[in-house]
């Protein structure tokens, strides 16, 4: 991963935009949409920014570019096709540890803006560290065409309700498989039907109801020869549910890296007994536990035994098979 993922709070905060084109707007545009206040430079004005600018929606700053204008803001963005202007203007932000997004210069730029879709509050940003922004684009449509409307109403739900749904269930196990049963539920089907009074009901209720017990569970995960692009469906998503993840040395960390990212991680023990207790201890406590080894090791390798073990301690216990050569 080149680049660092993040989302910026600019709400009220100045930027400072340098151009007046359609590239420009745009960049504006979003910017407003995020409740900055965008100090814009430009020799000329796009008209939809000079409508912005007599409605009091940007300021535009006057005379010859000066880049002490730089110092009063949290981010630059370079919207123009001098390329000389450009890289003096990328050099004066990095001077003043400012970041700068110099559009169509990833080399010059030290933030990319990615493609959005937005749900919001739910937001999906995707980029390509500005190496194919086609690419970036183009996963943007599929992903638009994927990702419901009505994830945001539903992002939306659980924000106004967050701090009920933290007190009536400050166990975090507990609180994944609600969150987790809410949307497998009716709620977002309701949200589509924008029958929102009746999802913000249904909601309510199933605070109101008595959380059940969390349940802990193992499952047995074989990844094969450690190439993450050969991990069954099954696999994946044992790995993206998972409380607990356990991984055999032979695990390579890329493949490791695909499960949830809050998940407390751990390496087996060398001694079999020992890292088998350790595992049905875990699971016992009510947490969802995932162990990985290569191969399909809990099927026909030296761990084929782990399953009963496991279920006999009355855990319910799946075996996710590794892909192997014959």
């Amino acid at each position: 991963m080149r680049l660092f993922p993040l989302f910026a709070d600019l709400d009220g905060r100045e930027v400072l935009v340098v151009g007046g084109g359609d590239v420009a707007l745009r960049k504006v545009e979003a910017l407003l949409g995020a409740g900055a206040r965008v100090r814009l430079f430009a020799l000329e004005l796009h008209p939809t920014l000079q409508d912005w600018l007599a409605h009091g929606r940007l300021v535009r700053l006057p005379g010859d570019f000066n880049p002490d204008w730089i110092d009063g803001c949290w981010l630059v963005v370079a919207a123009t096709d001098d390329a000389d202007f450009n890289a003096h203007l990328a050099a004066e932000a990095g001077r003043r540890r400012r970041l700068a997004n110099i559009v169509d210069d990833a080399a010059l730029s030290t933030f990319q803006v990615p493609a959005i879709v937005d749900r919001s509050p739910l937001l999906v940003a995707i980029s390509s560290a500005g190496a194919a922004p086609m690419l970036a684009r183009r996963v943007r449509e599929q992903l638009e065409a994927t990702l419901d409307a009505s994830l945001g109403p539903l992002a939306d739900l659980f924000a106004r309700h967050r701090d009920a749904i933290r007190h009536a269930l400050p166990d975090l196990a507990q609180r994944r498989r609600w969150f987790e049963a809410v949307l497998d539920g009716r709620i977002p089907a309701l949200l589509r039907e924008r029958r929102l009074d009746e999802a913000e009901a249904a909601l309510a209720a199933g605070l109101a109801a008595d959380a059940p017990a969390a349940t802990g569970s193992v499952a047995l995960v074989g990844v094969g020869p450690g190439d993450p692009s050969l991990l069954t469906l099954h696999a994946l998503r044992a790995m993206h549910r998972v409380d607990r993840l356990f991984y055999d040395e032979a695990v390579p960390p890329d493949l490791r890296a695909l499960a949830r990212r809050d998940a407390h991680v751990e390496i087996l023990s060398a001694d079999d007994g020992a890292a088998r207790a350790k595992v049905v201890d875990a699971a016992l406590r009510g947490v969802r536990v995932v162990v990985l080894a290569p191969g399909d090791a809990f099927r026909r390798g030296e761990r084929s035994g782990w399953a009963d073990a496991v279920r006999a301690a009355g855990l319910p216990c799946e075996v996710v098979a590794g892909i192997v050569a014959d």
